[in-house]
């Protein structure tokens, strides 16, 4: 059996999921202006708390404040999942400045790295992609 070449995988970026509110501020092309939940974030996308989901692939303009920085870049938003109170929206950066991606990686590392002591502090989880021998179990 030949084994598949795995050489294009690459670790996922590490993903900060926030316990309580962060907000983004999204700006659709048509003008349309609106505040959504980051539930959360990473270096690539994130994932948003939305009242109404937006069309899959819809570009829009992104202004988010994580820890003690504010990030501007642009987006796409990605497949719609229903919530009890709304949706849960994925999306991925599509351009993002280098300045604003070091305050975005800044803010994560800062995140990640402190203690999880209390309930308040955000939830951890490092997206990592599975080891080689469990692809091989399929």
């Amino acid at each position: 059996m030949n084994r598949p070449v795995q050489d294009h995988l690459r670790p996922r970026a590490p993903r900060l999921t926030l316990a309580k509110g962060a907000f983004a501020t999204i700006q659709l092309e048509n003008g349309r202006q609106f505040t959504a939940k980051l539930q959360t974030i990473s270096l690539t996308g994130g994932l948003l708390d939305l009242a109404s989901y937006v069309e899959e692939r819809v570009p829009f303009s992104l202004t988010l404040s994580i820890g003690s920085g504010i990030v501007h870049g642009r987006a796409e938003m990605l497949f719609p999942m229903r919530s009890v109170a709304g949706y849960l929206q994925p999306f991925r950066f599509t351009s993002l400045r280098t300045e604003q991606l070091h305050i975005l990686d800044r803010e994560i590392t800062e995140l990640l790295e402190r203690p999880q002591a209390s309930p308040a502090a955000p939830k951890v989880e490092l997206g990592v992609h599975p080891p080689s021998y469990l692809l091989e179990l399929l």
